[in-house]
């Protein structure tokens, strides 16, 4: 393939990877990478490394936002960050003894999390945070606007969610995602945050968590300039069209596209580590 049809088709395809990753709210990365590996070819290490930086991009600019609107919570990301950076320099330990095979069986199985994930109904949580608990002494309680007022909430079984996104971090640096899918069901589920603070919260730790995996990846030499640069154009193109589009368009049937998306991707992924095709 020519180079530059190789530029311009993995520009229209992060386009869409992070249009769809805005209009759903689970990141461009579950669409990005198995895109690269399976439509274009790109060996799974590099899609990864590309994926990582992406990540980067789209997250800073999007955290900034949310800090200053109120949402994040800034003491519980960065708590909680201590645990995604060890799990992602861990991760991008693993990445060295893990096949390419397994890692495609890997990201189909996530993949199939998301998308039951995706599907479940939220449930809005305004939890109290209890006296002498470990959220209590840190201080991690806060408030988020809603309805033009400050809602107060509290953290509760902090020690859990710390302990998934440990896991969360290795997930992100072997598959080059930022995790948020794993990252807001242990703030949503498990501490009982509000879900608007849990996903903003996300969007907050991501970014800090792949630039720890995409240090190593670089110093390995997975991450190249000429796929780089028209996956971070084309991603942060998409996530800035889809962010305006967001408030126009019905958010239920594009979760269950995108779920069937994913539940496709999932499959194809699956099938091609398990036969050694990747």
């Amino acid at each position: 393939m020519h180079v530059l049809t190789f530029t311009l088709l993995t520009l229209a395809g992060a386009l869409v990877a992070g249009l769809v990753g805005a209009l759903t709210g689970l990141g461009g990365g579950v669409v990005l990478v198995p895109l690269l590996t399976l439509g274009l070819g790109v060996d799974i290490r590099y899609a990864i490394g590309a994926s990582l930086v992406c990540v980067i991009a789209t997250s800073s600019g999007a955290a900034a936002a949310f800090v200053r609107e109120g949402f994040t919570n800034i003491r519980v990301g960065m708590f909680l960050e201590i645990a995604t950076t060890v799990g992602a320099l861990l991760g991008t330990v693993l990445a060295v003894y893990v096949s390419s095979s397994m890692l495609a069986v890997i990201f189909g199985i996530v993949l199939l999390f998301s998308a039951a994930q995706s599907m479940r109904q939220r449930v809005e949580h305004i939890a109290a945070t209890a006296p002498g608990t470990l959220g209590a002494r840190l201080r991690l309680s806060s408030t988020y606007p809603l309805g033009g007022k400050l809602v107060s909430y509290g953290v509760e079984r902090v020690p859990a969610g710390f302990a998934m996104m440990f896991v969360a971090g290795i997930l992100s640096a072997l598959l080059g995602i930022g995790s948020g899918v794993v990252k807001v069901l242990a703030m949503d589920r498990a501490m009982h945050l509000p879900y608007k603070v849990s996903t903003t919260t996300s969007n907050f730790m991501i970014g800090v968590t792949a630039a720890a995996s995409a240090g190593v990846y670089l110093h390995r030499g997975y991450i190249d300039p000429v796929l780089v640069m028209p996956v971070v154009l084309g991603v942060l193109a998409g996530a800035t069209l889809g962010a305006r589009l967001l408030a126009r368009v019905h958010v239920k049937p594009l979760r269950m596209l995108f779920t069937a998306i994913m539940i496709a991707l999932a499959i194809e992924m699956l099938y091609q580590g398990i036969t050694k095709r990747i």
